[in-house]
């Protein structure tokens, strides 16, 4: 996936560009983590989040979601896919 690519999808263009940076950050940082490794991982990012004044409601997740699958190769929609659904299971 080009790492700017998704962020100029038309399917984003009504989210804010800091919520857009930010999911950058945990995109490209999560790359090469181990299923063991993404919980604590997803906690960091949730309190930098927090810290920030970052949230996003399930519409934009979702179509964030929709927007990183189209650009990312299938191995990345695989842990795009597993992350959904953990937070499906929240």
């Amino acid at each position: 996936m080009s790492q700017n690519e998704w962020m100029n999808d038309p399917l984003v263009a009504h989210i804010d560009r800091d919520k857009l940076q930010f999911l950058q950050m945990l995109v490209f940082e999560s790359k090469n983590l181990s299923r063991e490794q993404m919980i604590p991982f997803l906690m960091s990012v949730s309190q930098k989040g927090k810290a920030s004044n970052i949230s996003f409601d399930d519409s934009e997740i979702a179509t964030i979601a929709a927007a990183l699958r189209k650009y990312s190769s299938p191995e990345e929609a695989e842990k795009i896919n597993r992350l959904m659904a953990l937070k499906r299971k929240r």
